[in-house]
Parts: structure tokens; sequence; C-alpha cells
């Protein structure tokens, strides 16, 4: 009787464990719930280094719109330069083929009487230029840098003293065959026939200008006075074809407008 009043306790304890198990649901297993909590850690990480790459790029896009404004600041300040220079440059010019213009007017009204004492037995370095030691075979030899030379020349060339300041630019080109101010020296030298309208002479310096300088400032200008000094000799198809080479070449320049000009005029002339 003791023995089997034990083992029924026992079996209906065993029942009773064995049911409860089975009522414990999947969202009740403590195995189940650590697997959820590791998934939404791991989402979580996720989420967090997502969010530290999309940072970076953020931050990179920040700093490359910075890099852009900032590139956006020197464009709008260089070209504020150049403009300023252009207009500067095209205001200087204006000024120059003024000043000549004038001097072509007044050269048609007895150029030659104003320039007298002014002929080629003048004495070299007259006038300011310089002492020039003599002559060496391979041409004359200044004293003094190229740019001292230059400007003592560009002196008689403003001074109007034409001859003066031909002889002058001529001895320049000779004795300083590079320096970086011969095709300036060789565009105003072709400048001092012009003015005294030896046009022949003129057209020939400028072609030199376009022959020995191709990359000189002075391209659009010296090709510019070849359709000039071409016009005045009344050679129409010359001039024709420098002036629209002009405008081509170098489109809104100075130079250009007044080719267009110039070119107007040679339609008209030519008929």
């Amino acid at each position: 009787m003791r023995s089997s009043f034990v083992v029924l306790p026992i079996g209906i304890v065993s029942f009773g464990l064995l049911a409860a198990c089975s009522t414990i649901t999947p969202t009740d297993d403590p195995v189940y719930l650590r697997l959820q909590d590791l998934e939404a850690r791991l989402i979580r990480i996720e989420r967090v280094v997502n969010n530290e790459s999309l940072i970076q790029v953020a931050n990179q896009l920040e700093q490359l719109r910075a890099d852009t404004q900032a590139l956006r600041g020197e464009v709008e300040t260089l070209r504020f330069e150049t403009e300023s220079g252009a207009e500067r440059q095209r205001q200087l010019y204006l000024d120059i083929d003024q000043r000549l213009q004038a001097l072509e007017s007044q050269s048609r009204g007895g150029f030659g009487a104003a320039n007298q004492g002014f002929g080629a037995d003048t004495a070299p370095g007259a006038g300011g230029f310089g002492d020039s030691e003599p002559a060496a075979a391979g041409g004359p030899r200044l004293t003094g840098t190229d740019q001292d030379n230059y400007q003592a020349a560009f002196e008689l060339l403003q001074a109007r003293r034409y001859q003066d300041a031909a002889q002058a630019f001529t001895r320049f080109v000779q004795a300083f065959p590079d320096s970086p101010l011969a095709d300036n020296a060789q565009y105003w030298l072709a400048e001092t026939y012009y003015v005294q309208r030896e046009f022949e002479t003129a057209l020939t310096e400028f072609q030199k200008v376009l022959d020995l300088y191709p990359q000189s400032d002075k391209l659009a200008d010296a090709l510019l006075k070849v359709g000039y000094c071409n016009y005045e000799l009344r050679q129409w198809d010359a001039a024709r074809t420098a002036l629209q080479q002009v405008m081509r070449d170098h489109p809104g320049t100075t130079a250009a407008q007044l080719a267009m000009s110039r070119l107007e005029a040679v339609e008209r002339e030519a008929g």
C-alpha cells in the first residue's frame, strides 16, 4: 500500500510537467527570445554602420560643395580681372589709334614740312635714345638694357619724331632679336612708316610681325594694319583678305571691330 501511494503522486507530477511544457508558445521560448534580441541588435548595428557611411558621404559632398564655391569665386575674380584688363587694353588701343588717325589727317596737309630736321642724317642717339657704340659686323651694339633702349625708342615715337623712332626701333630689333620686346619694337617700327604714309614700307614691316612673331600679342593689330595698308594702296582683294582674317581669327576684339568698319569702307570704295 505504501509503495503504490508513492508512485501515484510522482506519475501525476510528471504528467503535469509534460502538460505544462506542451503549453509554452514560441514567443515565450527563451531561445527564440534570445534570437530575436540578437537580430534586433544586429539591425541596430547595421543602421549605425549605414548612417556612418551616409555621414561620410554627406561630409564629402559638403567639402566638394565648398571647394566648388571657392573655385567659382576664383573664376569670377579672374573673369573680372580679365575683363578689366581687356577694357583697359581696348581703351589704350582706341586712344592710340585715334591719335594716329589724327596724325594721318595732319600728314595729308603737309606732313613733310612738319618733319623737317628729322631726316636720315640725324645722329644716332639723338633725342635721348642713349649713346650707341660703333656698329659691329652683325649689327649695332647699344648700351643699356633692351628695356631701356625700347623705352627710349618709344619716347621718340610719342614725341612724333618718327624718323628718329624708326631708326631707334630698327637698331633695337637688330641688337636685341631675342628680347621679349622685339615683337613690339617691330610693330612700332612699322607704325612709324604708317603714320608717315609710307604704306608700302609699313606693309612690309607689319608683315614681319606676322612672319617672325606668330605668338605675339600684337598679332591682331599687325594683321589689322596689313589690311589698312592694303586699303590705302587700293589693293582691295588683299585688304579684304586681311580684314576678314582679323574678324575670323580674333573675334570679339577691338581689332575685329575696327576691321569690320574698315571692311565696310573697302566694299564701298572697291565697288
